[in-house]
């Protein structure tokens, strides 16, 4: 059975989007475009996304992330990035992305 791209739940006015594959230059487009629906359709405080069962992600990972922060800046909310593994923790710090306002982020 595959996994879904990304799965979405929602908890005190969070929307948690639960991203289940390798993120790469095949996958970003849908995960990306996915994840901006359902935050404009809920306007959470707070999007997470879940990387806790990505186990690959390149460039379009990252670049994935810088998107989704200018998008919930333009409703007002914050991102957590949670579940990273301490190679894709790496990645995102040798980036600067956890630098960013309104961005914060935890490792698995």
């Amino acid at each position: 059975m595959e996994r879904e791209e990304v799965c979405f739940t929602t908890r005190n006015n969070s929307l948690v989007a639960k991203i289940g594959c390798e993120v790469d230059h095949h996958t970003a487009k849908r995960v990306r475009e996915k994840i901006d629906s359902e935050l404009f359709m809920t306007k959470p405080e707070v999007l997470v996304l879940d990387f806790s069962e990505v186990r690959f992600m390149d460039s379009s990972g990252l670049a994935l992330i810088l998107g989704r922060v200018e998008c919930a800046g333009v409703i007002g909310a914050r991102v957590h990035l949670s579940g990273l593994s301490p190679q894709l923790l790496k990645l995102v710090k040798l980036a600067g992305i956890e630098k960013i306002k309104n961005l914060t982020v935890s490792g698995g």
